[in-house]
């Protein structure tokens, strides 16, 4: 039976919706697609994300298009000062951001295994960079950034411990935690 929204295809049988039945059927669906694209809905742990990196600040980079925060760690703001152990200061979450890039130049493309949506939406990952060393940990052990216990539950501790050993970074000289750096920026309570 031939009506104005459907008809079967004489080869295969199928049913074949016309332009007005395909409409009618997209309006019915199209209110729980948008409720799905649009709610907050947590990544599951068994998303990955691969592609070439592109740096945002000292733990924020974007790949494919997605914005990810690197899990467990806290660079310096690109606007930060710190110390420099001669007497001078320097911008150091602008350097964090610049030996981010270059270590992730190094071998490409990253991947980042996801573990959570934040409450910027932004994908919080652990990631890889093609050779399979960890972005996360290296930017601890380097100095670029600190373990940040508190979501990283002491995972990146020895890579501190180490980093502060050798004064590499901003173990280098004096400098302010980045999360209470934010606080006093912004006006509000540090998530230290």
């Amino acid at each position: 039976m031939v009506n104005e929204m459907a008809f079967k295809n004489a080869t295969t049988g199928h049913a074949v919706l016309t332009g007005q039945g395909v409409m009618m059927k997209f309006r019915r669906i199209a209110p729980v697609m948008a409720a799905l694209l649009l709610s907050p809905v947590p990544a599951s742990s068994s998303d990955t994300i691969i592609g070439r990196a592109t740096v945002i600040d000292g733990d924020t980079i974007e790949v494919s298009g997605r914005r990810l925060r690197l899990h467990g760690v806290d660079a310096p703001e690109s606007w930060q000062k710190c110390s420099d152990g001669d007497g001078g200061t320097y911008r150091c979450g602008k350097v964090a951001a610049t030996a981010l890039d270059r270590f992730l130049a190094g071998s490409r493309p990253t991947r980042c295994e996801v573990l959570e949506r934040d409450r910027y939406q932004r994908y919080v990952t652990v990631c890889f960079r093609a050779d399979g060393r960890e972005v996360n940990r290296w930017l601890v052990e380097s100095g670029n950034a600190l373990d940040w216990s508190r979501y990283s539950h002491g995972s990146y501790e020895d890579a501190e411990q180490a980093a502060r050993s050798s004064n590499s970074g901003i173990w280098r000289g004096e400098f302010q935690l980045p999360c209470e750096v934010r606080a006093e920026r912004f006006g509000h309570r540090p998530l230290c």
